[in-house]
């Protein structure tokens, strides 16, 4: 954990002082290893009557060998609890939150998982159901803001008939993938997942387009998808070259210095993964710069730049990439958003503009009929307060408090930014598409 203030409460005088003065104190998340297990304790899962996804996620749970409990074991802690309220009716049947929820979470280890899983409010038979559907969506996020120890609380709402969708979802949530994904809603809906041969190569054969892909996020992103399997094209500016060059070589990968505002870019990203892959399955727009001012002092060239190469050369390039000679049928595109479009930041209107538009782009995308009738995913990831090269040149007070708002009580990493855009990759996600996920550590920003 990077931070002065995460270095002295978790000090011998710093311990004490926290807990005496109840200040937060952030631990060391747990994150994926290939060795590690799904859940490193038994799991609780419970439900109300029928509940058809608890069903499935203990089947899940019993292929990976993890015990499966219903209820807290005496003098024990659980890895996880799943919570299937997709029967609900009414609020009277949200009373299953306090009677079985509040005592699990006394059990819960730390890094633990609390999920969530209901069915859509817009398809709700009464005005009382939608009702306690929407209500989910506070109690997982008040949850995920009582929880200590860097234990996370999500929300997975599913659509009719999509309870078989949900597997790759739960798996993600409950898994160190997900160590800073907290007080997030994931849609699951229509589709046809296909479960990968080995879930520790969910992206085995499929190639993959990072731009940005030179350092930082970028190159974690690339280096995560070809842990998981992919042929990564690293995209970057001829500028980043010798970067780029070892960020590709390190993933074994192939390296594409273009720039993506160029008219002709969008052509030579497929041309190259044509050429030397065989094709295109997942593209990644990752590429982003920031050029901060007042909105009262912004001149001309800070605010089209920052909009044309964070959100113009998106749509110029998906004119290619997304066209008919484009990504296969059933591939997948993940943008990179963030915290900024969806809260807004001082001095970032134009970045803030740009990252509210890459939302929009989500919205529209994943709606349109011929995406949809060739399978193809778009959905986007929100970062919030990552350690990067970027914020470490943040003024020292600035960045110490925004480790601090969100609960987890830390900076997030790249790499889980880009185990959630992993995740979305898979075609094990065929029915999650339009979704916008923060991975922010439950930011108290815009929330």
């Amino acid at each position: 954990m990077a931070g002065a203030y995460a270095g002295f409460v978790n000090s011998a005088v710093g311990a004490r002082l926290a807990a005496q003065l109840g200040l937060p104190r952030p631990v060391r998340l747990r994150r994926y290893s290939a060795d590690a297990p799904l859940v490193e304790a038994p799991v609780l899962v419970a439900g109300l009557d029928d509940a058809p996804v608890a069903a499935r996620v203990r089947d899940l749970l019993a292929r990976e060998d993890v015990e499966v409990v219903a209820s807290p074991p005496a003098g024990s802690k659980v890895g996880a609890v799943v919570l299937d309220l997709t029967a609900v009716h009414g609020p009277a049947d949200l009373a299953v939150v306090r009677d079985v929820l509040g005592p699990a979470v006394k059990a819960l280890r730390p890094s633990g998982r609390v999920v969530l899983v209901g069915a859509d409010p817009a398809e709700a038979s009464t005005v009382a159901q939608a009702a306690a559907r929407r209500a989910l969506e506070g109690i997982s996020r008040s949850v995920g803001k009582e929880l200590r120890a860097g234990a996370t609380a999500n929300l997975v709402l599913v659509a009719r008939g999509a309870e078989g969708n949900a597997d790759a979802t739960l798996r993600f949530l409950l898994s160190g993938r997900a160590a800073y994904v907290d007080g997030q809603v994931v849609r699951v809906g229509a589709g046809a997942p296909a479960e990968p041969a080995d879930w520790a190569l969910p992206l085995a054969g499929k190639v993959a387009v990072v731009t940005g892909a030179a350092r930082g996020i970028g190159a974690s992103i690339a280096q995560v998808l070809a842990r998981d399997g992919a042929r990564v094209v690293c995209v970057d500016i001829p500028a980043a070259g010798e970067a780029l060059a070892r960020t590709a070589n390190r993933v074994g990968g192939t390296a594409l210095q273009v720039d993506v505002t160029a008219p002709d870019a969008g052509q030579r990203i497929l041309d190259h993964a044509t050429t030397r892959h065989g094709g295109l399955d997942v593209v990644v727009h990752n590429a982003g710069i920031t050029r901060d001012k007042l909105l009262a002092n912004m001149d001309e060239a800070r605010w089209a730049s920052v909009l044309d190469v964070n959100l113009g050369s998106i749509l110029r390039m998906n004119e290619v990439l997304l066209g008919e000679n484009g990504i296969r049928d059933g591939g997948h595109v993940v943008l990179v958003s963030s915290i900024a479009g969806i809260a807004g930041n001082r001095g970032q209107v134009n970045y803030a503009a740009s990252k509210a538009g890459v939302i929009g782009l989500v919205d529209a995308l994943s709606a349109d009929d011929d995406l949809r009738a060739r399978g193809i995913t778009v959905n986007a990831v929100a970062p919030g307060f990552i350690e990067t090269e970027m914020t470490a040149k943040v003024p020292f007070a600035t960045r110490e408090v925004g480790r601090l708002l969100n609960s987890l009580s830390q900076g997030g990493l790249p790499v889980d930014v880009a185990e959630t855009i992993a995740w979305f990759s898979q075609d094990a996600n065929a029915g999650v598409t339009g979704n916008v996920v923060r991975v922010c550590g439950q930011s108290l920003l815009g929330a």
